[in-house]
Order: structure tokens, then sequence, then C-alpha cells
């Protein structure tokens, strides 16, 4: 909202020489915050001219400029080039002169151009700031300034040197999109006398005003749409009128666009005061006026010239002939007028509205259209709700005084009653308790009596809040108020004492030890938003039976395009992946941990409980039983090369033993071991080139190679590698607690076994009958060789296991080490078929 502070003066004392810089410092410290400051920007000479003479030159580019004489006043006329053909010899204009400055730091000098020697520029309202008007100069007898003469000062005449803050204003200050409401805030935060403009006196309504029925038939939430329409008519306003330069001047430095008198008028009250009103064309009405729903098909044309297909939940401003049948709609109920109605050129009888509309009706009318306006952004933040005939009584006014000699004012029509502000309850210590600081009754009735709370009770206060604060609702509303008045700085700052902590949960532990041990390995941790559409389930090549695939949709997404939670932490990192691929980074290892979402689809609706008060514990059990199930995973892809080729080394390509790899590591982290299986088909992995891991039967994850489909259709590199983990499913088998083993000082007994078994027979299977049948001395089994060629038979391999032996207390004998060796080769023959290579 911007503030120009000659208008701001009128309302609240100003210091003589007070800067917007100042005026913004001081709205600060009541919470408006500061955006810009504008205005001020020009100096001089800039001086008012008259055009003595000019000659139209046509040039070869098609383009005619003008050699103008132009009479300034004691510096002698002065010969200036312009490219303008609005005005005529005797015009009153507006020219800077060399060694002025304009706004936007344009520096104007004699120049050269087009075979004169131009002595400064003839100005137009968007050279000067005024306007964006830039088709031809500016003609002071237009603007209702021909009483000046050659060489006045043309800044103070266009109020070039008045200054306007603009202060940014919260949802919650509605109040202060008017220049009433920020003269309030100036007056608190300084102390300075504030005089309200609403304080006049409103004729009541009479007998012979124009007809208005409310007929809300579907209020939202139970509260009608309009609770009060006031209608005034104003006839015989000459067509030809202008509003003042004055009025005029203060819209645009408003930031508004000055558009005709009646336009003009409506836009001045509303910054002016902060209530929205509407002009429509009085000779173009059927009564009654009639509010109402939107019914279905209905269209309305807007004044932007947009047709619009309403709503049920549209609210409108329709006339009916006989005040039963839908008429025609006249409006968008606090939004926006129609075409129809729209007054124009012609116009000379006016009905003018004010109204008071339901902020909620307004606000999804606003967003269910994408229409944004003035008056809609102040309804949605709630207006005065005694304010509709104030600001309709400061509309006919001005219209009386501007609009000609033959203005007629008719009755004024008021129907249906606001309702004021609400009632609260606060015990007079609250706004202590809760701030920190103890202020006294005396305090807190001060401050809220200087915003216009009507205050009774001594230790327990009855407060009831000023029409203009409808944020003003509950207790802690008033307790910001008071601290806010008496000022953020004043409350000190205290450090708690932070209570003693119990560490981390087993869970927290291994989150934090996965990450590290993946980080370790290589792998680059990243964080990934968790939507997703459902084309990443087509191109993982999901059945339509997985499980994966029933994914919970959020009712506002913030794309469309991916609506739903991810029910894998893949389907989300396989888009780091795909961008870093894109900018050139092929050899990758990233990883995310995170949680999924998955829904079993019985979950009991969450309810909507009161943001009046704390959720009951029956609310908040039905809150967490709609909860779905949302377990942590963790997931690694990796792409490229795994070992980069060097001097030495001709590098190694990343494979599905390295995405296996990194499934283990996550196991040991924890310290689990796990079962590890070929998994035939399991999307979006390759068959036979991914593996299944279970710990204590239960499954926790699959590794290995991407499917060649799955890859082409992410984009992503061939061969590309990738596992998940259910890192619940750990934490529960982890225990938690890992109890030390002792270490034994006694030597170890090593024993190499060579195993011949059918191809199809997994090697996991043959260690875990190793590690079965070797019993307790056993201390470690590792895999090192596999030889699948002569003498080997055709459909076999040998699998060569280093077993290592130790006892705890005591050196292991050459019988004993031998002893179980040859059990655990007995165990493995009789599970897995193995034979031992002689």
């Amino acid at each position: 909202m911007r503030a120009p502070l000659t208008w701001l003066a009128e309302y609240v004392d100003l210091p003589a020489g007070t800067t917007a810089l100042a005026v913004a410092a001081d709205l600060v410290k009541v919470g408006l915050e500061e955006e810009a400051v504008h205005g001020g920007g020009v100096t001089g000479p800039l001086v008012v001219g008259r055009v003595l003479d000019f000659t139209p030159e046509p040039q070869k580019n098609g383009k005619t400029i003008r050699w103008c004489s132009i009479d300034v006043g004691e510096a002698g006329p002065r010969g200036i080039v312009c490219g303008a053909g609005n005005f005529l010899k005797d015009d009153l204009v507006v020219v800077c002169l060399p060694g002025a400055v304009l706004p936007g730091g344009f520096k104007i000098a004699a120049r050269k151009t087009y075979g004169h020697k131009s002595d400064g520029m003839i100005c137009s309202s968007l050279e000067l700031g005024l306007g964006e008007d830039h088709d031809g100069i500016i003609r002071l007898t237009e603007w209702g300034l021909d009483d000046v003469k050659p060489g006045d000062d043309a800044i103070a005449l266009l109020g070039l040197d008045e200054e306007t803050v603009e202060v940014n204003v919260t949802p919650d200050r509605g109040y202060c999109f008017s220049l009433r409401g920020i003269a309030r805030e100036y007056s608190h935060a300084t102390g300075a006398e504030f005089t309200d403009p609403a304080l006049i006196e409103v004729p009541a309504p009479a007998n012979g005003g124009f007809e208005v029925v409310l007929d809300d038939q579907a209020p939202i939430n139970g509260v009608p749409g309009c609770d009060r329409f006031v209608a005034r008519i104003v006839k015989n306003v000459d067509a030809t009128a202008q509003s003042p330069r004055w009025m005029q001047r203060r819209l645009e430095q408003a930031g508004m666009r000055p558009i005709s008198l009646a336009v003009d008028v409506t836009n001045y009250v509303m910054l002016a005061v902060g209530h929205p009103l509407h002009a429509f064309d009085l000779d173009l009405l059927a009564a009654p006026i009639v509010v109402r729903r939107a019914a279905p098909k209905e269209k309305l044309t807007t004044l932007d010239d947009v047709e619009r297909k309403l709503h049920p939940e549209d609210l409108l401003v329709t006339d009916s002939p006989d005040g039963k049948t839908a008429g025609r709609v006249l409006s968008l109920a606090g939004v926006m007028g129609g075409a129809d109605t729209e007054v124009s050129a012609t116009t000379t009888n006016l009905l003018i509205e004010a109204a008071h509309w339901d902020p909620i009706t307004v606000a999804r009318t606003m967003r269910r259209h994408k229409l944004s306006t003035e008056a809609g952004k102040r309804y949605e933040r709630g207006v005065d709700t005694q304010l509709a005939d104030v600001a309709a009584e400061l509309t006919v006014r001005l219209l009386v005084e501007y609009g000609g000699d033959r203005v007629e004012v008719g009755a004024a029509t008021d129907v249906g009653e606001a309702a004021p502000g609400a009632t609260i309850e606060m015990a007079a210590d609250f706004p202590g308790r809760i701030v920190g600081v103890d202020w006294t009754r005396e305090q807190v009735v001060e401050n809220l009596t200087a915003i216009g709370c009507e205050i009774t009770g001594d230790d327990v206060l009855t407060v009831k809040a000023p029409s203009w604060r409808p944020d003003l609702t509950v207790g802690v509303d008033l307790a910001e108020e008071v601290a806010r008045l008496r000022g953020y700085d004043q409350i000190p700052s205290v450090l708690p004492i932070a209570p003693a902590g119990t560490g981390l949960t087993h869970g927290q532990r291994v989150r934090r030890s996965v990450a590290r041990a993946l980080a370790e390995h290589g792998a680059v941790e990243v964080l990934t938003y968790p939507f997703i559409g459902t084309a990443v389930h087509d191109a993982f090549g999901l059945p339509p039976d997985d499980p994966r695939r029933t994914a919970l949709k959020l009712v506002n997404p913030l794309s469309d395009e991916q609506p739903y939670l991810r029910t894998s932490v893949l389907a989300t990192l396989v888009d780091a992946v795909k961008r870093n691929v894109s900018r050139g980074f092929t050899d990758l290892a990233v990883y995310e941990v995170g949680a999924v979402t998955r829904p079993a689809g019985g979950e009991p609706k969450a309810g909507h409980p009161s943001v009046s008060q704390r959720p009951t514990p029956q609310e908040l059990e039905q809150l967490n039983a709609a909860i779905p199930h949302q377990p942590l995973h963790a997931a690694i892809v990796l792409t490229g090369q795994r070992e980069l080729p060097g001097r030495d080394s001709a590098g190694r390509a990343a494979d599905w033993s390295d995405a296996l790899e990194a499934a283990l590591l996550v196991a040991r982290t924890v310290h689990v071991t796990p079962t590890v299986t070929k998994e035939e088909n399991h999307a979006p992995w390759h068959p036979g080139r991914c593996a299944r891991l279970e710990i204590n039967g239960k499954l926790f994850g699959h590794a290995g190679e991407l499917h060649p489909k799955v890859v082409a259709a992410l984009g992503l590199p061939p061969r590309t590698v990738a596992a998940e983990i259910d890192l619940d499913v750990l934490i529960e088998a982890s225990g938690g607690i890992v109890a030390a083993q002792r270490i034994s000082t006694f030597p170890l007994a090593k024993e190499d076994v060579a195993l011949v078994v059918k191809d199809e027979v997994p090697s996991g299977d043959v260690q875990a009958a190793l590690v079965e049948g070797a019993g307790e001395l056993l201390e470690s089994v590792r895999l090192f060789d596999v030889y699948a060629q002569a003498p080997i038979e055709e459909g076999h391999k040998s699998l060569a296991f280093a077993l290592r032996f130790r006892a705890p207390d005591r050196t292991l004998t050459a019988e004993e080490t031998a002893s179980a060796r040859d059990a655990a080769v007995a165990a493995a023959a009789e599970r897995t078929g193995a034979v031992q290579r002689s």
C-alpha cells in the first residue's frame, strides 16, 4: 500500500520536514514493513513553458519532428526538438532545461539532434513519473492548470517534490490498505494526533431508495455472503466532468490510473478509508438489485472483457424486474463489475454500491477465476463492518462537489446489518504471561483502548474489538497487539534453559550410521522432493497390482504433474541422476535416506479439527489413525565408472555387484547378516541380475542392475545399477544393542576348501551351509575364487572358500581344525550337493 505524505498529513499530524524514510522507520515499529519510497527524485530546472511557434520537419525515417520555440520565462525563448504532435501554439507545457534530473537518474543536457541543437525537453507524463501516458506531452490547460505563466517552477506545481512511502501489509492487517489505517498506525508509533476521515454524519435510509434484496441461499459455513448493502443514487452528473488534478495526482501516487470522475472518486474513497465501492450506470439497471449465488450455466463478461463461467459458489449482484426470477448478472460480488452496466463516457446517473462481503466468499471467487483486484484484496482480508454507509456518503459528497451544478442526490438504501467486532474475555495479566513481560492492567487497557477496543472488567477483561479489526478474535491476538504497541524492542531476550537430553534413539543412530557409511563408501547424499506422478511407475514397469502403485494423492500439490507422494526413494532419486548426467556428470554414486508413503487403502478420514483450540485426545487419535504407513528407506544409484581408469589401471564400470555391496554395507552397518538370493522378476531391476535381501525370512531390499527398458524410459546411462533398502526392517532386526565379542589371543587356524556345485546353486547358499556345519569354532568364511573352466564339468562351477577357525580359550589342534572343516564340507554337500574338489 502506497501512502503519499501530503495525503497522510490530512489524517495524522506529521511534523514539518518529515521525510518518507522517517515515516517508514516509525511504521516499522508497529509491524508495517517498508517496501519502498517513491517520488522526490526530480531536480530542476523544471519550468512552465509556452509554445511560441513550431515548424514540422518530416524525416527520412518517416517520422515528423517539430522544431519548437518555447518561452520559459526570464531565461528567454529556447529552441527544442520534440517528437510529439498533440500540442498547439500558445499551449502551456512542462519544460525540462539542461541540468535537470528526471526519475531514474535521467540527466538532461543540450544536445544536437535532427540537425538542431535542442536546448531542453518538453515532457510527457511518463517521463516525469506521473503516469503511463507517453503518447503526447503534458498540456497544463487540460490538467486544469491555466493560471500559471512561463518560468514558474513545475516541480512544486505538479507535486514532483512529494514523497510516497510504500508498506507491506500482512494478511491480518487489512485495515492498513487505506490511508486511514496507515495514519492510525503512525499515530500508535509516534503519539501524533489522528483525525479519523470516517467520522462524518450520514443520512438515514429513507423511502424512495433503490430496492435491494439479499437472497443468499447457500452461505459458506453458515455465514451469509453479504450481511449489509448500502446503495446511493446520484443523478445528473456532468458526463464531461473530470476528476480534479489533485485527486488524479493522489491516485497516481498510490499506484492507480485515473479513468473518469465516477471511477476516480470510488477509488479515492477506497484508498482513503479502506472500503471498496462500485459505480453502476443507473439507467441500465432494473430494480430491484438481488444479491444471490450463481445459477447453473450462468456467465458474466467482466470489466476486463473476459467472459467467465460462473460457479454455484460465486456470489453475484444481479437485477430482477420482478424480484423473483433470476435476472441479469451485474457483477462478481466484491471482485469486479460487469461490462453491461459499466460507467461510460455518456453516463450521467449513477448507483453507488457499498456492501460488506464475506471474506471467504470473495477469496474463493478470486482464486477460482484467477482474478485479483484492489477491491478483492481488501474484502478477503476483512474491511470495517460499519463503514459501508460512510464510504458511500464520502463518494456522494465528492460527486456533488465535482460533478457539475445539476447533481441531485436520491434517498439512501441500507439493507442488512453487519456484525460488530468480536467480544473477547481475557485475564488482565494474560498478555504479560504470554510475552514474558510484567505488564500492569493499566498498561494493557491503555494499549487496547488505543487500537479502538472497548474494555470493561478488572481482573478479567471483557474486550470488544473495533469493527475494523476482524483479526482480533481470541486472547493471544490482543496479547500481540499489546506487545506491538509497547514495542517489540522492549521485550527482553531470554534464553530458555535446555533440558537434559536422552540422546538419539536407536532409529536415529541407524539413520546417521547408514548415511555416514554410504558417504564413506564413495557415494554423495542428495535430497529430492518426495512428489511423483504415475509416469514413473509406468517407466519402472510396475505390474498393475504392484503395491507401489498405490500412492497417496495430495489435495493441493505443488505441481499437477506430480500430485502423489512417493512409494519408493528410487522413484525420485533417478531424477537427480538424470539431471546430473545431462550436465556431464556420468560417473555417479548418489544416495538418499528418506521416508516413503505406503497407504494401505483402508485408513480412516482425518477430519477437520477446529483451529480455535487444541485438538481433543479423540481428534488426535483420529488424526494419527489416518496417517498412512511411512517407512524409512535408503536408496543408491551408480552409473558410469566405479573405478576410474588411470596409468596403472584400465578402470572398472559399475555393475550389479556394486549395488549389492552397497546394500550389504547397510546391513553390516546395523550389525545384521542378511540372506541373499536371486530375484527373477522384480521391477525395475533386470531379471537374473537382481538380488533379494532378507533378514530372518523378512524382505528388506533389492539390489542389482536396472532393466534396459527402464533405463531407456528414464533416459539413464546403460547398465545403471541401484539398490533400495527398507531401514525400518533393519532397525527392528538389529535390536538396538550389539554385544561386544571377546577378542581371543590364541592363534588362528586356516583352512581353504574348493567345492564344485551346479551353476544354478547360489554361492550364498553354499556359504550359509559351511557356516552352519563348521560350528562355533568358525570365525569367518570368505569366497575368494569362482572357477568354471576345464577340468570342471560343464554346467558346474568351483567355489573356493577361506575358512578361519579360532577358539577363545585354547590353541586348536590339527585334528579339531580338520574336524570342523570336514563338518562344514559335509553340511554343504547335504544342503547344496557340493562335492569337494580334489
